[in-house]
């Protein structure tokens, strides 16, 4: 994977998981479609439970759903990974006020099948996105985020670290998290994914925090990330 990878600086701050990232399996969102073949999902959960996303009970998820405040990450800050300039930008995509698993798979389900790449508009299954020019050949997409968050303008030119938005649950999205990927182009028809390894962040193991550099986390490790750590 490493052939042709670029390396970044992580795009958010404090303690996350990856249960969806190419460390699992390539590619990662189950398609090369639409530069998602080295796609990351990012999330935080419980310390002592990495399957539960939200601060309720199980039993208000499954029967009555939880508000996204709720939800651990939700609303939580994005920051760009590298020097760029924002070339295409989606705000203003409404949100769902509740995460319930049924209506989310059932919403996600209908959207996959019905959407149509060629003619559709990419917020339908993004919902709020950006997309970032690194350099040449190499651009940056964040998705599904909070709505009227998009602290950026199109055409902008960003330093590393700028504040880009926060984290939210528009779109195709069954919980809040963040979707990121490295792409060859901003034309989400027809880009291709592009590898990419974090420039450094720690992993918890054995008890202790541990700092990594140049690699990716796998869908089991508790990561962490703050600037000046």
């Amino acid at each position: 994977m490493k052939k042709n990878a670029v390396t970044i600086e992580f795009p958010l701050r404090g303690e996350w998981v990856a249960p969806t990232t190419p460390a699992k399996r390539i590619p990662s969102h189950g398609t090369n479609r639409m530069g998602l073949k080295y796609a990351f999902d990012f999330l935080q959960v419980d310390q002592n439970n990495m399957n539960k996303f939200y601060d309720a009970s199980t039993f208000r998820f499954l029967i009555l759903g939880v508000p996204l405040k709720k939800c651990y990450c939700y609303g939580k800050d994005i920051y760009a990974p590298c020097d760029g300039e924002v070339v295409a930008k989606i705000d203003g995509v409404p949100e769902r006020k509740h995460v319930h698993w049924l209506r989310e798979s059932i919403i996600g389900i209908k959207k996959s099948f019905t959407f149509n790449e060629e003619t559709d508009d990419f917020s339908i299954i993004a919902g709020n996105f950006i997309i970032i020019k690194c350099s040449e050949n190499v651009y940056m997409a964040f998705v599904h985020l909070q709505t009227d968050s998009i602290a950026v303008s199109l055409n902008e030119k960003i330093p590393k670290g700028s504040f880009l938005g926060k984290v939210g649950h528009s779109g195709n999205s069954t919980s809040p998290h963040l979707h990121f990927q490295v792409m060859d182009s901003s034309d989400l028809k027809n880009a291709n994914g592009i590898p990419c390894f974090f420039e450094k962040y720690q992993i918890y193991q054995n008890d202790t925090w541990k700092t990594v550099y140049s690699q990716i986390p796998s869908e089991k490790d508790r990561i962490k990330f703050n600037k000046n750590q």
